[in-house]
């Protein structure tokens, strides 16, 4: 999932897969092994044939325009802008298969939003509490066992990005190459890497998919639902989301859940992300998503005190509430956003309370548009 170094100096992901802080000595070797094995095998079939944007779009030709000329480089397929001001949605679509705004994307760490919502619910049913432990919900040991929810929420865990073990990294490399799924993971995997973790003792922010899994699984087990029930009955059903869901497996996929392609122009899998679905497998739509940001700026939205700024996250004045980042622009005003980025989608939502504007972002291919997404939400009018 893609990361908030534009705003902080830090990252709020990289892709899902990306391999973080994982690994040291003996675990590098291996991993540049495993890399070189899988180039070698891949060879010259593996040379993608990149896709290009859709030449067929709808939507309000300024701003189709201004998508076309804002791209970045890299490979396109499907993608879909919104920019919404007051309730006024202006949109731009490329390679609409379903419908305007009906078509379904992977949000990735925007996931991490809705698992911040589900946390603020859960404290406002007495289900948890912020010093509840990962010792307490999911029988972690060791050193993360006295890891709190609001540690966890907050981004300053002292867990790394990813799991440092061995079978795990070679996946994400692997899938690097493949557009796999890497994260095959069940909950008691994950519980396990947990407890084997090594933890950053001081605590400072560090953006943490590994983190966010676990935030996600303790809520399920303190709710004693699965997590991917949770996003269904707590945040997509009170706001009418019909079209987003958290899949859980690949057997939890919509008929004909289309896939996206890698940065280089690779078909990539659906990732549903198994125990790691809290960190970000929630597939989503336009229509949907603009609901859900909008539901947000307006303080509509279940668990929205997750938005409200907490800690520093990175410096540069960026701030982090319940996973929503919180980052001043020119003049008075601050952005409230998250991005994300699977093995084949780039995301972004985002919105200003005070411009009352909020943006969506949404693509097929895993190539950052970030820059465009704040250049929308931070303009002035």
């Amino acid at each position: 999932m893609s990361g908030a170094e534009r705003r902080t100096g830090g990252t709020t992901g990289g892709t899902v897969g990306s391999t973080g802080r994982g690994g040291r000595g003996g675990r590098r070797v291996v991993a540049a092994v495993v890399a070189g094995v899988v180039t070698l095998g891949l060879g010259a079939a593996a040379i993608p044939r990149p896709p290009s944007l859709s030449t067929e779009a709808t939507g309000d030709e300024a701003l189709i325009q201004r998508v076309r000329d804002e791209l970045p480089a890299g490979a396109f397929d499907r993608l879909a802008v919104a920019v919404v001001d007051g309730d006024e949605v202006t949109r731009a679509e490329f390679g609409t298969a379903t419908g305007p705004g009906a078509d379904e994307f992977e949000i990735g760490s925007v996931t991490k939003t809705v698992t911040a919502s589900l946390y603020a619910v859960a404290q406002q049913r007495g289900e948890v509490q912020r010093e509840s432990t990962l010792g307490e919900l999911l029988g972690v040991t060791g050193d993360a066992s006295s890891i709190t929810l609001e540690e966890l929420a907050t981004q300053h865990s002292g867990l790394p990005r990813l799991p440092a073990d061995l079978p795990f990294t070679g996946r994400v490399l692997l899938s690097n190459f493949s557009g796999a799924d890497p994260y095959t993971d069940d909950v008691a995997a994950l519980v396990g890497q947990a407890s084997r973790a090594e933890v950053d003792d001081e605590k400072p922010y560090g953006y943490s998919n590994f983190g966010m899994a676990l935030l996600g699984q303790a809520l399920a087990a303190a709710a004693d639902t699965p997590w991917e029930q949770l996003v269904a009955e707590r945040v997509a059903e009170p706001l009418g989301l019909a079209d987003t869901y958290a899949p859980g497996d690949p057997d939890g996929l919509r008929a004909d859940a289309p896939t996206g392609f890698t940065s280089s122009g690779r078909h990539a899998d659906a990732w549903t992300m198994r125990a790691f679905g809290p960190a970000g497998s929630v597939r989503s739509t336009l229509d949907d998503m603009v609901a859900y940001t909008m539901a947000q700026r307006d303080d509509r939205a279940p668990g929205v005190i997750a938005t409200e700024p907490l800690v520093e996250a990175g410096g540069g004045g960026a701030e982090i509430g319940w996973a929503w980042m919180t980052t001043p622009h020119d003049g008075d005003g601050t952005s409230t956003w998250h991005n994300g980025m699977t093995g084949g989608y780039a995301s972004f939502v985002g919105f200003d309370r005070d411009s009352d504007r909020a943006v969506v972002v949404l693509s097929s291919s895993a190539v950052s548009l970030d820059d465009l997404a704040f250049e929308l939400l931070e303009e002035e009018k």
